[in-house]
Parts: C-alpha cells; sequence; structure tokens
C-alpha cells in the first residue's frame, strides 16, 4: 500500500487553511496559518437489509430505516522543518435530525476489509463501491506502525475519528481514510452535513473552518461467482507427539465431535463439506445462516463434546483444540475454496497467540480466535456465552507471510 498518496483533485471537496487556536480554542490571530487540509468528498452507498449485522438487519426490516456505508477522507500538508503532528481528529455533524451514525470503524479490519479484500457482506458493498475511486480503499486498510482511531459518538448525528500520538512513539500519517454505517429515514435520498479537521502539532492545536457536503447514493453491485461465508479452522495440540493407534482415534473423535457442534449449532451435515487435515479440519458454512445463533450455540456444544470425549482421561491424553473463525468472500473452484477469509483463518489458526494460550492454560478444552468484524457484528451483542468479557484483544503479525490482522481470542473454561 502506497502510504501518504494524495486525494486527487476530483475527489477533493474543499481545500481548508489549518488555523492556530488560542487557548480558548477560538481561532488565533488572523492571517497565521501552518499549511491546509484537503478534505475529500464522501463516498456515500447503500447497504441493504441483508447485508446489515443480525441486530440492523432485524430493525430494518422492522421500521424501513435506509441504510449506508460512508467513506471519508482528508490529507494534511506538510508541516515546515522542525514541526510534526501529534494528534488528528474528523468531526462529522449530520444535518437530517433522522440520521445517525449506528457503527464507525478504526479502520478497515474492523468492519471486514482485510487487506483490502471482503470479509463481511458490508466490506463487499464498499468494495465494489469505491472501483471508481480505489484510493479510498487503500486508505481503509490497517496501517502497521500508526496508531489506530479511536472513535466517538457513535448512535448519534454528531461523531468523528481521532489519532492520538502524545508520546512521539509512532509519528502520524498525513492521509486519513474513515468508514461508518449510517441511519436514515428511508425516504432519504443523499446525506448531508458538516465536516470539521482539527490537527495538533507539539506546541498548538490547528482547525479547520466547517465544510458543508451533499452526496448522493451510488450503486455497490456485488460481484457474482463467489459468496461471504464464516470458515472454521481447527486443530489438535499435540497431535504429532502421539502414537499411530491414538492419532487414528483423534483423526475419528475430531471429525465426530465438530459434526455434533455444527449441527447442535443448526447446520445439516448436507450444507457442508470440510476438507480433512489429518489434525485439524477447514470448514466453509453454508450462506445466509445467523451467526448471533449459530457461533454460541456451536462453541458451547464443541465445549461439552470436548469434555465428554476426555472425562477420565489423563491430561495427555485429551484431545484440546484450537479454533478460529473467519468471515469474508470465499468461491469453490476444482480443487478447494479460494478467498482471503480462507487464507485468514489459518493466519489466526497458526498465530503465537492462540498457540501461546492454549500452552498457558492446560485445563482449557479449547482457545478461540475471531477477527474484528465477527466481534463487532456478533459477540458485541451477544447474551449467551461466550460474552465479550470472555474475549482479549491481540494482533496477528506475520510479516514473512504478509498478514497483519487485529482479532480477538477467548480461552475455554474446563468444567
Amino acid at each position: 500500500m502506497i502510504l501518504d498518496e494524495s486525494l486527487p483533485d476530483d475527489d477533493v471537496l474543499a481545500v481548508c487553511a489549518l488555523e492556530p487556536m488560542d487557548g480558548r480554542r477560538d481561532p488565533g490571530p488572523v492571517g497565521e496559518r501552518l499549511g491546509r487540509v484537503r478534505c475529500g468528498r464522501p463516498l456515500v452507498y447503500p447497504v441493504p437489509a441483508e447485508d446489515l449485522p443480525p441486530v440492523l438487519r432485524r430493525r430494518a426490516e422492522r421500521g424501513g430505516e435506509r441504510y449506508a456505508g460512508v467513506i471519508f477522507a482528508f490529507d494534511l500538508d506538510v508541516l515546515p522543518s522542525g514541526e510534526r503532528y501529534v494528534g488528528a481528529r474528523l468531526d462529522v455533524t449530520l444535518a437530517d435530525p433522522g440520521a445517525r451514525a449506528v457503527q464507525l470503524a478504526a479502520d478497515g479490519d474492523e468492519f471486514g476489509l482485510v487487506r483490502g479484500e471482503a470479509a463481511s457482506a458490508a466490506a463487499l458493498r464498499t468494495v465494489s463501491a469505491t472501483r471508481s475511486r480505489p484510493g479510498l480503499l487503500r486508505r481503509l486498510s490497517r496501517r502497521a506502525g500508526t496508531p489506530r482511531a479511536w472513535t466517538t459518538g457513535v448512535l448519534s448525528g454528531t461523531f468523528g475519528w481521532v489519532y492520538d500520538d502524545p508520546r512521539g512513539v509512532t509519528l502520524l500519517p498525513r492521509t486519513y481514510g474513515m468508514h461508518a454505517l449510517v441511519e436514515m429515514p428511508g425516504t432519504a435520498t443523499d446525506l448531508c452535513g458538516v465536516l470539521t479537521v482539527r490537527a495538533e502539532t507539539i506546541d498548538r492545536t490547528l482547525m479547520t473552518t466547517a465544510v458543508t457536503f451533499r452526496e448522493p447514493f451510488t450503486g455497490a453491485d456485488v460481484p457474482a461467482g463467489a459468496a461471504v461465508r464464516m470458515c472454521l479452522a481447527a486443530d489438535v495440540v499435540g497431535y504429532s507427539r502421539r502414537g499411530n493407534t491414538e492419532t487414528e482415534e483423534i483423526q475419528r473423535d475430531l471429525v465426530r465431535v465438530l459434526s455434533d457442534a455444527r449441527q447442535a449449532a443448526g447446520i445439516a451435515e448436507s450444507a457442508v463439506r470440510p476438507q480433512p487435515q489429518g489434525d485439524g479440519q477447514f470448514t466453509v458454512f453454508p450462506t445466509g445462516i445467523d451467526e448471533s445463533v449459530v457461533i454460541p450455540r456451536m462453541i458451547a456444544a464443541l465445549r461439552e463434546a470436548l469434555l465428554d470425549r476426555d472425562r477420565g482421561r489423563a491430561s495427555d491424553k485429551r484431545m484440546r483444540l484450537r479454533v478460529a473463525l473467519h468471515r469474508g468472500l470465499v468461491k469453490e473452484t476444482a480443487n478447494g475454496w479460494v478467498g482471503t477469509a480462507a487464507i485468514a483463518v489459518h493466519r489466526l489458526l497458526d498465530s503465537p497467540s492462540l498457540r501461546a494460550a492454549i500452552k498457558d492454560n492446560p485445563e482449557a478444552p479449547y482457545v478461540l480466535g475471531l477477527p474484528d468484524v465477527l466481534y463487532h457484528d456478533v459477540i458485541a451483542h451477544a447474551v449467551e456465552p461466550p460474552l465479550p468479557a470472555d474475549f482479549r484483544p491481540m494482533t496477528v503479525d506475520l510479516p514473512e507471510k504478509d498478514f497483519a490482522e487485529h482479532a480477538w481470542l477467548t480461552v475455554g473454561t474446563p468444567r
């Protein structure tokens, strides 16, 4: 990815001066300016109800609201020698009193855009919508070595993203892209409001004047031949240390345990074709499943099946699993599944964090890793285990595999 790739002139909404603010956060002396901000035209595109997370999908079906993905962008000028940015902020206020942001993403990972590829139905719409403006898509990718945004104002019509680097450990980028999922009245045909950029240097705060925008919806057709599906990968811990007789038993039990867990979650065996991998298994789930139901039921059944299988066995004879889930655009081909999610789920499965977690918890029947998009779409709203408090964040950074992703892990509890 090209860092500091400036907005093309056709994508610029306004060019504003960065003016210093005094201690009361009022504009400083007239005429004193440090650089400019290029504010991008927001890209607004429809997100149909079937592509929304389950909670929002049910709301859309009941109330008739419209939903749109929105990408905001801005560029900061290069500062004079000796100056550098330590903070940046974009604030947005929507004009329609019935409009509000229902999701704000710190970066693309959080809503399912993993290394430029779609890992959710909403991200697939984003990829399609940015075909004519690909630079916006690149801005949403996670940038190694730069601070993530923290967001403000979700579930309101005034919201924003803040990038803060007060210690100067990492240099802030000069080019930014942000993504919001916005709810609007069903009669809305465009999105309008005002945006303001604020930047901080080592010794002063700089701010632009408010910039007004009004953008219509643009189409976002999804390419044919593939679908967004959830994937599962599982691997037996310590498999290579077992003898032939025991590994044969483990393979047989692994197939049964995973099958039982899927069926307990309502997934018929006829709907999947698991790929055996000796000490593991890879499965792509059918389209149209309710992940908010499937995931907790499947994980609960998996835990019970593992505990039942190992009851009365010595610790070195138990079958413990590393498990990973992912979601993304995949396609079945002549020799298996292809797509970013099919690769990413194995990166999570083999990550140092998951390996360390199962090693550090010798009584745990399993450890589970999943990406930002599943955590925020499903786990964050869960009312039955696994719950948000059961997870802790992890970063899977594998430079040799050209892979980096923010994710979450939980450790299965023993009986």
